[in-house]
């Protein structure tokens, strides 16, 4: 069943949130109206239309094919994106994850597809079934995005716009945006600036110059509530001298990071609770970047979560109820690098959280890229794969196994014979992570729970989960440890699909 066909209790539900413009639900539909041909986020302040003239869509690609363009009242392109691709553990939210890291404008549909192990015409009827849109559709509709974050929140030439957002020509942008938003990329600019909406320190931002990085500022939306500082103290905890700054004071987090055309660098700052947005810096070898970057960053902090059904779900269970009151909008951190977040994973195997950090800084510091930023602290990029593989024997004082299944995942990551990506399916990569030695089903959940976003992980045979487990009175501490481990799991099981999260809770109490 497509959107526009939806009836009966799923449509009702989806009316009644447009007709309480319930801003939980941005992002995560669009509205079409038959009758005006605009669609809208679901809180748009326009009077509610008539259910007879309403069509829904999960995404503004399939609105845009269907015929629609965006509002420029409520400005649906704006709003967070949803959290439904990583729910869901099917082709399609597979798919999604891999468009909006910018897989199709790098390797065509024909890269996407072999992603994810489909043809191209198999790939495309079933997105066209599912969400109403193809890969190029879906692609379009993440470019015309990058477009408006651009034209409203920078003061960047509108080529350089074009250029960031994927365009192969000024005259595709052109038409794409006036298609999409119903107006020419310098109406939607100086609507913005009327508005007030236009980014507060153009000095900020340059174009490209010759052997000069670009920098951009963006405002990156995010749905309340938003425990910024529980998802930027988990970073800040991890962080790798060089590679990594964090200031807990100012709410504030940077790092360096490989991006496809070049090394880069980026700066988020939160600037109060509630603000319902992310203030972020970029600093990129390439124009062209700037959506990877954007793309990555918000799975970074989980900006798409839907705080308000997980603070729901887990606030049924009493034990729970404290905790989420106490944090809500607590966060699951992604990662920016998958083959990184694996090396980090093994070496953070059996020991504790800051004695990982100081492996990882001494190989950081021996093999790492230097990188020059203008950012306060970065000094260097997260060794790649092979230099993993090549300095981890010099700079790794680990245990013999620990350190061969860091050199042996260092190699297999560089030459291709691992693939780790956003596209994964969650129980094919445990299964491919568990069959390589020295690897266990810990390090496989964690790294499932920050690669892919999995919301439902609950690590067997972490200890800190455990002691979190027993602080809240979850387990008792006076049972065997491998009693206490089924009872948690038992526990577990009524928190799904957010049993990530839960374990986000227990971590704190921890």
């Amino acid at each position: 069943m497509t959107d526009v066909e939806l009836r009966g209790p799923a449509f009702t539900e989806r009316y009644r949130a447009i007709a309480a413009r319930d801003s939980r639900f941005d992002g995560q539909f669009y509205t079409a109206v038959r009758t005006t041909g605009i669609y809208c986020r679901p809180s748009c302040p326009a009077r509610t239309p008539k259910a007879e003239n309403v069509a829904f869509y999960l995404t503004s690609a399939a609105a845009h094919e269907a015929g629609f363009r965006a509002c420029k009242r409520c400005l649906p392109e704006a709003a967070p994106g949803t959290p439904a691709w990583d729910l869901r553990r099917d082709l399609t939210g597979r798919a999604m994850r891999l468009v909006a890291d910018g897989v199709v404008d790098r390797e065509g549909v024909s890269g996407l597809a072999t992603r994810l192990g489909y043809s191209e015409r198999q790939l495309h009827r079933l997105l066209v079934t599912d969400l109403g849109a193809g890969p190029l559709a879906l692609a379009r509709a993440q470019r015309a995005q990058t477009a408006r974050a651009l034209l409203v929140g920078t003061s960047l030439r509108l080529a350089d716009v074009a250029f960031a957002a994927g365009f192969g020509s000024i005259r595709q942008f052109n038409d794409t945006v006036a298609e999409v938003f119903g107006a020419t990329p310098s109406e939607l600019r100086a609507r913005a600036r009327r508005s007030g909406r236009t980014v507060k320190d153009p000095a900020r931002e340059t174009g490209a110059t010759a052997g000069e990085p670009v920098r951009i500022s963006l405002a990156l939306p995010v749905r309340e509530p938003f425990d910024a500082r529980g998802v930027l103290e988990f970073l800040a905890v991890r962080s790798v001298e060089g590679v990594e700054s964090a200031d807990l004071s100012v709410l504030r987090y940077a790092r360096t990071v490989a991006l496809p055309h070049g090394p880069g660098a980026f700066e988020v700052r939160v600037p109060r609770p509630g603000s319902g947005r992310v203030d972020l810096d970029l600093e990129l070898t390439d124009l062209a970047d700037a959506p990877v970057a954007v793309a990555r960053v918000r799975r970074l902090l989980d900006l798409d979560a839907d705080p308000v059904a997980v603070d729901s779900a887990l606030a049924a269970e009493p034990v729970l109820a404290p905790s989420v009151a106490a944090v809500p909008g607590i966060r699951v951190p992604g990662t920016l690098d998958p083959a990184e977040l694996l090396v980090r994973a093994i070496v953070g195997q059996q020991i504790s959280v800051a004695a990982a950090r100081t492996h990882l800084s001494r190989l950081a510091t021996g093999v790492g890229t230097p990188y020059a930023s203008a950012f306060e602290g970065l000094a260097r990029l997260f060794p790649s794969s092979a230099q993993v593989a090549d300095g981890a024997p010099a700079h790794l004082r680990l245990p013999a196994r620990t350190l061969a299944t860091v050199v042996a995942a260092g190699r297999d990551l560089a030459d291709g014979t691992l693939i780790l990506s956003v596209g994964d399916e969650p129980d094919d990569l445990r299964r491919r992570l568990v069959s390589r030695p020295g690897i266990g089903p810990w390090t496989a959940g964690y790294v499932a729970l920050r690669v892919l976003g999995d919301p439902d992980v609950l690590m067997d045979g972490d200890v800190a989960l455990l002691a979190g487990a027993r602080n809240l009175g979850l387990v008792s501490p006076e049972d065997p440890r491998p009693h206490q481990f089924k009872e948690l799991a038992r526990r577990g099981a009524v928190w799904a699909p957010w049993r990530s999260y839960a374990a986000m809770h227990l971590w704190r109490s921890a």
